[in-house]
């Protein structure tokens, strides 16, 4: 990635531009680089753009959960001092996102979400019994992507490496649990977060549907839809996405 991760204290992260922060939350196997998209376009457009990594493979296994990510989260706007942030997930991220806004909401000035879980698991840590046959992770990554060509060898060997690491797979398998454990269903009628839901409509680990319940449950939400798009709207349709979010921005005065 053209820009350096920065290491300090507990964190490692990726920031770029300056303004009013939004800290961008990656999924369970995606990588900083997924969101080179957005932080090349908003650093220019008078927002300061952070990617943290999220320490999913190195909590302790008691503390691989949904909350506990949230808890992270919490602790890196304490310690970059920021007073109010702009969050933006995908899949697992929008989880973390959303359940830091249920707990923090003081804190989150908007929420953008896509792909994300919270409402319906199915793909997360699931089918991975062939987890050594290279061509059946190779067509699972594939998968996630409307075009399958975006997803390159280097995701594709990323994820083969994650699901055969034991440590990684088990606590992959942890993530998926506390998803599913964290259902938001109950809370989101209760938070008035201005929230930006951008899906795929041909999304398969998160189908459309969830975007609808989504934007049924959060009330002071908006739905829009990428056509010809996966999991990961940013990652294959990054112009589209950024036109959607950078409108959304400018209509909610943010």
């Amino acid at each position: 990635m053209a820009h350096r991760l920065k290491k300090e204290k507990d964190f490692s992260y990726i920031e770029t531009g300056e303004g009013t922060p939004i800290i961008v939350l990656h999924g369970l196997m995606g990588g900083l680089s997924n969101f080179n998209g957005v932080s090349d376009f908003f650093s220019k457009k008078g927002y300061k753009v952070i990617i943290p990594e999220l320490p999913i493979y190195t909590m302790s296994l008691l503390k691989t959960n949904v909350k506990s990510f949230a808890k992270y989260l919490h602790d890196f706007i304490q310690f970059k001092g920021f007073d109010e942030v702009i969050l933006l997930g995908n899949s697992l991220g929008g989880h973390i996102g959303l359940y830091h806004t249920k707990q923090y909401p003081e804190k989150v000035k908007a929420l953008i979400i896509t792909g994300s879980s919270g409402l319906y698991e199915s793909a997360m840590g699931g089918g991975y019994t062939k987890r050594s046959d290279y061509e059946v992770i190779k067509k699972k990554a594939q998968d996630v992507f409307y075009n399958p060509e975006i997803a390159t060898k280097e995701i594709v060997d990323e994820v083969y490496d994650t699901v055969n690491d034991r440590n990684k797979l088990i606590k992959t398998l942890a993530i998926a649990k506390s998803a599913i454990r964290h259902n938001m269903s109950k809370d989101l009628p209760n938070m008035h977060t201005p929230t930006c839901i951008i899906w795929g409509k041909n999304d398969n680990v998160t189908p459309p549907e969830v975007a609808i319940e989504f934007n049924e449950l959060l009330p002071n939400s908006d739905l829009y839809w990428v056509d010809k798009c996966g999991h990961a709207a940013m990652m294959e349709h990054p112009d589209q996405f950024n036109k959607i979010l950078d409108t959304w921005l400018q209509e909610r005065n943010l």
